[in-house]
Order: structure tokens, then C-alpha cells, then sequence
């Protein structure tokens, strides 16, 4: 059985002064997860918030009541040690913790903002790692990183260490509004057709004129952003994109 078609939009383009009641209208609307960007300055050069704004959003979303279902907030973590931040977010009501492989191979293994470790970290130890703390874990990679260096950590045979979702960006990430990039639905395609029960979800430049074409690659979580929250339709768009995906597949 294929995996649901889910719709994350992206509260980065939400109404930052009724921030709460943009996400419980959104989840109203349709949407099955919301996307919660988190950046630090230092891995993407734009800041957004921090686990203190996922707290607050938190009570005005219900949890959802089983793994992957409505209300599960996809925290994307574009920051420079992921490690770091997994219990304050787990604490804060993430409940899918996707951080970025370029930064889980070149970061520590403190595990508080506040600690510092001689050692390293990787994606496997720290799947398993946000597995403990009680999240699922997404694996994110750039356009710049080839989808074959997911390969291993795939096919791992320890199920705590394999990611129960990869996020193909489709954009350059740090800023929201850019344009999409077709370039990188091949890795979505190649995943797809290595792992077909596996959750894609793809992030950048999302809308009714480019969903098809990440659908029809094997898409199945589709992040947008300003095309949910600018629409005059917020639930219509929404209603299309998982339309889209749902058809294209």
C-alpha cells in the first residue's frame, strides 16, 4: 500500500501577529500536517523561530492520535547541530524532528544547547537518537547533495536508525517565495522506486502549477507555503494539491 497523500503547508508564510489561530484555520482547512521551519543563521543564512513559538502554536493544534496523522508538526531543522535541539523541541510538541544529512555529518553529539562534545555525530546515531526521545525522524538533503548518499542508511536492517521520512528540497533553503526546481525530482523518482512504501516529501517552490510534476515523480508530502496561505482559498488549494497527489501516482 502507497503511502497517504499529505498536504504540510508552511507556516513561514502565515500571519505572524495571530500565528496560532493561522495554524488551527489551516488544519480546518484541510491540511493534514503543518510545516514548522526552523532556522539559526548559521546552516541557511535567514532566521525564523525557535522551540519557545513552537510551544505557544502547540495548544491550538490538536496532537494527532496516531504517528503521521492530522496535527503532526513536521519541525524542519535547518541548523547547524541538530542534536542539540531534539529534546527542547520534543518538550515544545514536535512531533517530526527532519534534519538536514549535510549537517548531521559535520556536527556534534552534545546533547544541550548549552553543551559542547569532542565528538561527532551522523544521521544514523541521530535517527535513533530522535526515535528515543519519542518523534519520528525525517532526513532532509540540498540540491547540492546526490540522493545516493541515502542509500545505506536506507537499507540499514536496525529499524531505529532508518528515517521515517526524506525531505528532497526542491529549493536552495533559507528563504520561502522561490522558484521550484524540477532538477531535483529525479532523487524523488529514484527513492520512489527503491522504496515504495517510504514517505517523500518535497519543499520549495510547491503550487497547483508545479504539484503535478512532483506527484507524478513520487511525492507524497507536499510542503507549500504561500500558495495556502496568500490563496483567496486557503481549503480549495489545499483540497488540489492533495487531489494531485492522490492522481498522479
Amino acid at each position: 500500500m502507497s503511502p497517504p497523500a499529505i498536504i504540510a503547508p508552511s507556516i513561514l508564510s502565515a500571519d505572524f501577529a495571530a500565528l496560532g489561530k493561522a495554524c488551527s484555520d489551516t488544519v480546518d482547512q484541510g491540511a493534514s500536517w503543518l510545516h514548522i521551519d526552523i532556522m539559526d543563521g548559521h546552516f541557511v543564512p535567514n532566521m525564523t523561530f525557535g522551540a519557545p513559538v513552537v510551544t505557544k502554536i502547540r495548544p491550538h493544534v490538536k496532537r494527532p492520535s496516531a504517528a503521521y496523522g492530522t496535527g503532526t508538526f513536521d519541525c524542519h531543522m535547518m541548523i547547524a547541530e541538530p542534536k542539540k535541539w531534539v529534546k527542547d523541541f520534543q518538550k515544545a510538541g514536535c512531533d517530526l524532528y527532519c534534519f538536514h544529512y549535510e549537517a548531521a555529518v559535520d556536527s556534534t553529539a552534545a546533547e544541550n544547547p548549552a553543551d559542547h562534545s569532542a565528538s561527532k555525530t551522523n544521521p544514523k546515531e541521530l535517527i535513533r537518537y530522535v526515535h528515543e526521545q519519542k518523534m519520528l525522524a525525517g532526513l532532509a538533503i540540498k540540491p547540492e547533495t546526490p540522493v545516493d548518499v541515502l542509500w545505506e542508511i536506507l537499507n540499514n536492517t536496525k529499524e531505529e536508525e532508518v528515517p521515517d521520512m526524506v525531505l528532497v528540497m526542491t529549493v536552495h533553503p533559507g528563504f520561502g517565495g522561490q522558484k521550484f526546481m524540477a532538477s531535483e525530482l529525479p532523487k524523488v523518482k529514484a527513492l520512489r522506486e527503491r522504496y515504495p512504501n517510504l514517505n517523500i516529501e518535497v519543499d520549495g517552490g510547491l503550487s497547483e502549477a508545479t504539484v503535478d510534476q512532483a506527484a507524478e515523480a513520487g511525492a507524497n508530502v507536499i510542503v507549500a507555503g504561500s500558495a495556502v496561505f496568500g490563496a483567496k482559498d486557503p481549503a480549495d488549494v489545499i483540497s488540489k494539491l492533495k487531489s494531485a497527489v492522490q492522481t498522479g501516482r
